[in-house]
Protein backbone atom coordinates (compact mmCIF):
# COMPACT_ATOMS: atom_id res chain seq x y z
CA UNK A 1 0.00 0.00 0.00
CA UNK A 2 2.84 2.72 1.00
CA UNK A 3 4.78 2.15 -2.74
CA UNK A 4 0.96 2.42 -4.32
CA UNK A 5 0.64 6.01 -2.53
CA UNK A 6 4.21 6.91 -2.71
CA UNK A 7 3.78 6.31 -6.65
CA UNK A 8 0.59 8.32 -6.68
CA UNK A 9 2.72 11.44 -4.97
CA UNK A 10 5.28 10.87 -7.60
CA UNK A 11 2.80 11.06 -10.40
CA UNK A 12 0.86 13.79 -9.26
CA UNK A 13 3.77 16.06 -8.60
CA UNK A 14 4.82 14.60 -11.93
CA UNK A 15 1.54 16.34 -14.00
CA UNK A 16 1.61 19.73 -11.83
CA UNK A 17 4.67 20.72 -12.30
CA UNK A 18 3.87 20.01 -15.99
CA UNK A 19 0.60 21.66 -16.41
CA UNK A 20 2.21 24.79 -14.64
CA UNK A 21 4.62 24.99 -16.85
CA UNK A 22 2.11 25.09 -20.10
CA UNK A 23 0.21 27.24 -18.41
CA UNK A 24 2.50 29.91 -17.61
CA UNK A 25 3.64 32.09 -20.61
CA UNK A 26 6.77 33.77 -19.88
CA UNK A 27 6.60 37.48 -20.54
CA UNK A 28 8.95 40.85 -20.36
CA UNK A 29 8.01 44.05 -20.04
CA UNK A 30 10.94 46.18 -21.34
CA UNK A 31 10.71 49.64 -21.42
CA UNK A 32 12.63 52.95 -22.39
CA UNK A 33 11.47 55.87 -20.26
CA UNK A 34 13.18 59.81 -19.53
CA UNK A 35 10.57 61.63 -17.74
CA UNK A 36 9.08 58.24 -16.36
CA UNK A 37 5.71 58.28 -18.51
CA UNK A 38 7.08 54.79 -20.00
CA UNK A 39 8.13 53.57 -16.96
CA UNK A 40 4.41 54.01 -15.36
CA UNK A 41 2.74 52.55 -18.18
CA UNK A 42 5.00 49.86 -18.08
CA UNK A 43 4.17 49.22 -14.17
CA UNK A 44 0.52 49.49 -14.97
CA UNK A 45 1.25 46.32 -17.53
CA UNK A 46 3.20 44.90 -15.13
CA UNK A 47 0.62 45.09 -12.26
CA UNK A 48 -1.94 43.58 -14.44
CA UNK A 49 -0.46 40.64 -16.13
CA UNK A 50 2.94 39.80 -14.23
CA UNK A 51 5.64 39.22 -15.87
CA UNK A 52 9.58 40.73 -15.40
CA UNK A 53 9.83 44.73 -15.98
CA UNK A 54 13.21 45.51 -17.12
CA UNK A 55 14.24 49.40 -17.62
CA UNK A 56 16.44 49.04 -20.76
CA UNK A 57 19.72 51.26 -19.80
CA UNK A 58 23.14 52.52 -21.34
CA UNK A 59 26.25 52.10 -20.82
CA UNK A 60 26.75 56.15 -21.75
CA UNK A 61 23.52 57.57 -20.63
CA UNK A 62 22.07 60.56 -22.27
CA UNK A 63 23.02 64.13 -21.18
CA UNK A 64 20.44 65.69 -19.33
CA UNK A 65 19.70 68.74 -21.00
CA UNK A 66 17.44 68.45 -23.62
CA UNK A 67 18.62 70.02 -26.22
CA UNK A 68 21.72 67.87 -25.83
CA UNK A 69 19.77 64.94 -26.07
CA UNK A 70 17.90 66.09 -28.63
CA UNK A 71 20.99 66.83 -30.68
CA UNK A 72 22.35 63.48 -29.87
CA UNK A 73 19.59 61.31 -31.03
CA UNK A 74 19.26 63.12 -34.55
CA UNK A 75 22.30 62.51 -34.80
CA UNK A 76 22.38 58.62 -34.19
CA UNK A 77 19.56 58.78 -36.17
CA UNK A 78 21.24 60.35 -38.78
CA UNK A 79 23.77 58.04 -39.00
CA UNK A 80 22.66 54.73 -37.59
CA UNK A 81 24.58 54.59 -34.26
CA UNK A 82 23.41 51.79 -32.26
CA UNK A 83 24.26 52.82 -28.77
CA UNK A 84 25.66 49.95 -26.70
CA UNK A 85 23.48 48.87 -23.67
CA UNK A 86 23.74 48.67 -20.35
CA UNK A 87 20.68 46.13 -20.20
CA UNK A 88 21.03 42.23 -20.78
CA UNK A 89 18.22 40.07 -21.15
CA UNK A 90 17.86 36.28 -21.49
CA UNK A 91 15.36 36.92 -24.41
CA UNK A 92 15.43 32.64 -24.57
CA UNK A 93 13.16 32.62 -21.48
CA UNK A 94 10.28 34.87 -22.93
CA UNK A 95 7.37 33.94 -25.22
CA UNK A 96 5.69 37.61 -25.07
CA UNK A 97 7.78 40.99 -25.07
CA UNK A 98 6.29 44.25 -24.32
CA UNK A 99 8.26 46.74 -25.97
CA UNK A 100 7.81 49.57 -24.00
CA UNK A 101 9.09 53.57 -25.77
CA UNK A 102 8.72 57.29 -26.12
CA UNK A 103 8.66 58.98 -29.72
CA UNK A 104 11.63 60.36 -29.96
CA UNK A 105 12.01 62.60 -33.27
CA UNK A 106 8.71 61.05 -34.72
CA UNK A 107 10.99 57.62 -34.68
CA UNK A 108 11.81 54.98 -32.25
CA UNK A 109 14.25 55.78 -29.93
CA UNK A 110 17.80 54.63 -30.76
CA UNK A 111 18.53 52.49 -27.57
CA UNK A 112 15.63 50.55 -28.42
CA UNK A 113 16.43 49.93 -32.02
CA UNK A 114 19.78 49.00 -30.95
CA UNK A 115 18.08 46.21 -28.74
CA UNK A 116 16.37 44.66 -31.27
CA UNK A 117 19.21 44.63 -33.76
CA UNK A 118 21.09 42.53 -31.23
CA UNK A 119 18.66 40.02 -30.04
CA UNK A 120 17.06 36.82 -31.92
CA UNK A 121 13.14 37.61 -30.93
CA UNK A 122 12.41 35.11 -33.94
CA UNK A 123 9.02 33.34 -33.14
CA UNK A 124 8.57 36.06 -30.12
CA UNK A 125 4.98 37.74 -29.61
CA UNK A 126 5.86 41.73 -29.62
CA UNK A 127 3.33 43.89 -27.61
CA UNK A 128 4.52 47.43 -28.74
CA UNK A 129 3.35 49.74 -25.90
CA UNK A 130 3.79 54.09 -26.61
CA UNK A 131 3.95 57.49 -24.94
CA UNK A 132 4.26 60.27 -26.93
CA UNK A 133 4.01 64.17 -26.83
CA UNK A 134 1.27 64.12 -28.80
CA UNK A 135 2.39 64.20 -32.10
CA UNK A 136 1.99 60.12 -32.18
CA UNK A 137 3.68 57.00 -32.87
CA UNK A 138 5.77 58.10 -36.43
CA UNK A 139 7.99 55.60 -37.67
CA UNK A 140 8.19 53.99 -34.79
CA UNK A 141 5.76 50.85 -35.46
CA UNK A 142 6.99 50.72 -38.72
CA UNK A 143 10.71 50.14 -37.40
CA UNK A 144 9.76 47.35 -35.05
CA UNK A 145 7.88 45.44 -37.85
CA UNK A 146 11.23 45.93 -39.83
CA UNK A 147 13.64 44.93 -36.81
CA UNK A 148 11.09 41.90 -36.04
CA UNK A 149 10.15 40.55 -39.20
CA UNK A 150 10.04 36.70 -38.26
CA UNK A 151 8.07 37.84 -35.25
CA UNK A 152 3.86 38.46 -34.63
CA UNK A 153 3.46 42.27 -33.64
CA UNK A 154 0.37 43.05 -32.22
CA UNK A 155 -1.50 46.11 -31.80
CA UNK A 156 0.24 49.18 -30.27
CA UNK A 157 -1.11 51.31 -27.39
CA UNK A 158 -0.07 54.56 -27.41
CA UNK A 159 -0.66 57.75 -25.37
CA UNK A 160 -0.16 61.06 -24.58
CA UNK A 161 2.33 61.22 -21.80
CA UNK A 162 4.15 64.40 -21.40
CA UNK A 163 6.12 67.00 -23.45
CA UNK A 164 9.90 67.67 -21.72
CA UNK A 165 10.07 70.60 -24.42
CA UNK A 166 7.67 72.19 -23.03
CA UNK A 167 8.69 71.75 -19.27
CA UNK A 168 5.63 68.83 -18.55
CA UNK A 169 7.49 65.72 -17.58
CA UNK A 170 5.29 62.94 -15.90
CA UNK A 171 1.91 63.89 -16.88
CA UNK A 172 0.51 59.68 -16.57
CA UNK A 173 -0.62 61.00 -12.71
CA UNK A 174 -3.48 60.90 -10.66
CA UNK A 175 -6.62 60.85 -12.93
CA UNK A 176 -4.94 60.69 -15.75
CA UNK A 177 -3.31 57.83 -14.62
CA UNK A 178 -6.70 55.82 -14.07
CA UNK A 179 -7.35 56.80 -17.32
CA UNK A 180 -4.76 55.29 -18.90
CA UNK A 181 -5.22 52.18 -16.81
CA UNK A 182 -8.25 51.86 -18.36
CA UNK A 183 -7.22 52.12 -21.80
CA UNK A 184 -4.75 49.69 -20.94
CA UNK A 185 -7.00 47.20 -19.93
CA UNK A 186 -9.49 47.81 -22.99
CA UNK A 187 -5.97 46.99 -24.84
CA UNK A 188 -4.87 44.09 -23.02
CA UNK A 189 -8.23 42.62 -23.58
CA UNK A 190 -8.13 43.53 -27.15
CA UNK A 191 -4.28 41.76 -27.61
CA UNK A 192 -5.38 38.55 -25.19
CA UNK A 193 -3.14 38.93 -23.01
CA UNK A 194 -3.89 38.60 -19.52
CA UNK A 195 -2.73 37.07 -15.84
Amino acid sequence: MRMLWVYFLMLSSCCFAQTGENMSEKILILYLSRTNNTKTVAELIHRRIGGDLVALELENPYPKNYRAIVDQVAEENRTGYLPPLKTQVDIDKYDTIFIGFPTWGMQLPPPMKSFLNHQDIKGKTIAPFNTNGGYGLGSTVKTIRKLCPESEVLKVFSVRGGSERDGVYLAIKGDRKVKVEELLESWLDEIQISK
